[in-house]
Formats: C-alpha cells, sequence, structure tokens
C-alpha cells in the first residue's frame, strides 16, 4: 500500500508557476495545454502537481472551505487501485487519530476520493480513478 504518488502545492499563478519549475528545477511535463486547470510535474518516484489554491480549498471542502491562512497550501494523494481500498483507509482515519474532513465520494473529475487529515494537521487526499494505470513501481502513470 505504499503509493505516495502526488504532492499538490496550491499556487497563485499557474502559468507562472509551471515556468519556474520548469526553468529553475527542470522539472518536465506532457501538459502542452495553453492554459491548463492544473500541471503535473514528472519526477523521480513522485509526481508534484500544482493547483490554484482557490481550486484546491474548495476541492478539500466546497462549503467550509480553508482559509489559506490556515491552510499552507499542500495536500499529500495516496492514490489507490480500488474504490474499497480508499474506504477501508477512511475505516481507520479516526481510530488511529486522524480527522475527516471530506467523506469520500464520486467527484467532478471522475474519480472518488475523500480528505483527511494527519496527526499534524496535514491534509491528504486518498484517491482513485478506474481509468488509472500504474507502473512496476506503483507509480501512476498520467498522460
Amino acid at each position: 500500500m505504499n503509493r505516495i504518488n502526488i504532492i499538490a502545492l496550491s499556487v497563485k499563478d499557474l502559468k507562472k508557476s509551471k515556468e519556474f519549475y520548469e526553468n529553475l528545477l527542470g522539472f518536465q511535463t506532457p501538459n502542452k495545454e495553453e492554459n491548463p486547470a492544473v500541471i503535473f510535474f514528472d519526477n523521480n518516484g513522485t509526481k508534484l502537481e500544482l493547483c490554484p489554491a482557490d481550486m484546491l480549498v474548495k476541492d478539500i471542502n466546497e462549503t467550509n472551505p480553508p482559509r489559506i491562512s490556515d491552510f499552507s497550501g499542500i495536500t499529500l494523494a495516496y492514490n489507490a487501485k480500488t474504490k474499497e481500498e480508499i474506504d477501508e483507509i477512511f475505516a481507520k482515519v479516526e481510530s488511529l487519530g486522524g480527522k475527516i474532513v471530506k467523506r469520500p465520494r464520486r467527484v467532478f473529475w471522475g474519480g472518488y476520493s475523500g480528505y483527511f487529515q494527519d496527526l499534524d494537521g496535514h491534509y491528504w487526499e486518498a484517491a482513485f480513478f478506474e481509468g488509472w494505470k500504474f507502473d512496476e513501481n506503483n507509480m501512476l502513470i498520467i498522460e
């Protein structure tokens, strides 16, 4: 079950942030869209996602999103291979001292996901999508 595949960073300007990571660190992305909603960079062993801050906080909780001042702008993502795996994770969160923020459900992008906070208050998204593929190292393949 060891899959930490995506680190999502909230950003103020997606285009500028894309250029920053490409030009400063040489991160590569298969995304060539002019104005994408999010950007994924391929890195050895993980993916870095850039996501507009207002979109990310609303994804965590649409009716009561965390205030940017209360939210670091970083979420960690666990990508599951089945919907049942997501449900198993959420069945354990509170018993292990975590806090469920958004129970798993079908979401706008077609997947099944929810959010919880770990013991230190870091936000985690646990997500599943029927079309996802994983490589031999359990890396999520985003094409």
